[in-house]
């Protein structure tokens, strides 16, 4: 017998961990693991809340051990698809503001950071756990789905398979 073949699209996953995200943790793992299984070319990150300069790929060494956000822009080319999965509950100060931050003193807005991986990934999508009539109640989930120019999808099948096809589109 074969082995299944592996997809050979190229997959960039980046987590929001900690806070508001804890009751989906089994959620989301169930999508990594999947994720993990499905894709050839997949690396996958972590940050909190809001992405910044620097992300994590193993959550337990966070604060000893960041990768670079603008490094990982240089790294992995336009050719590479951008999946983040939060809640994009936050206060807005976090997207919109430098020293936003809950966690550290940030030089440059969040905004600044998703605006430019969006640019660089034009094949991005935002994936949200939350139940989606939950969406327009919180002002920080508008703004993240303004920045991802509306492509925020819900973790569900019907939304994940809005997500896949959205990031199969020619931009």
């Amino acid at each position: 017998m074969r082995p299944a073949r592996r997809n050979a699209v190229k997959l960039l996953l980046f987590l929001d961990v900690g806070g508001s995200m804890d009751p989906f943790v089994a959620q989301v793992e169930e999508l990594f693991s999947a994720a993990t299984a499905e894709f050839r070319h997949l690396d996958f990150f972590y940050f909190h809340n809001c992405i910044y300069e620097g992300v994590w790929r193993d959550n337990r060494r966070r604060w000893a051990k960041q990768s670079s956000t603008a490094e990982l822009l240089r790294t992995y080319g336009p050719d590479y698809r951008l999946i983040v999965v939060g809640d994009a509950a936050m206060s807005p100060y976090e997207i919109l503001q430098p020293g936003g931050s809950v966690e550290h003193m940030n030089a440059e807005a969040g905004a600044l950071w998703l605006q430019r991986m969006t640019a660089h990934w034009r094949s991005a999508a935002w994936i949200n756990p939350a139940p989606r009539d939950h969406w327009q109640w919180s002002h920080s989930t508008q703004l993240i789905r303004d920045l991802f120019a509306d492509r925020m999808y819900p973790l569900t099948l019907d939304g994940l398979d809005a997500a896949m096809r959205e990031l199969s589109r020619r931009r």
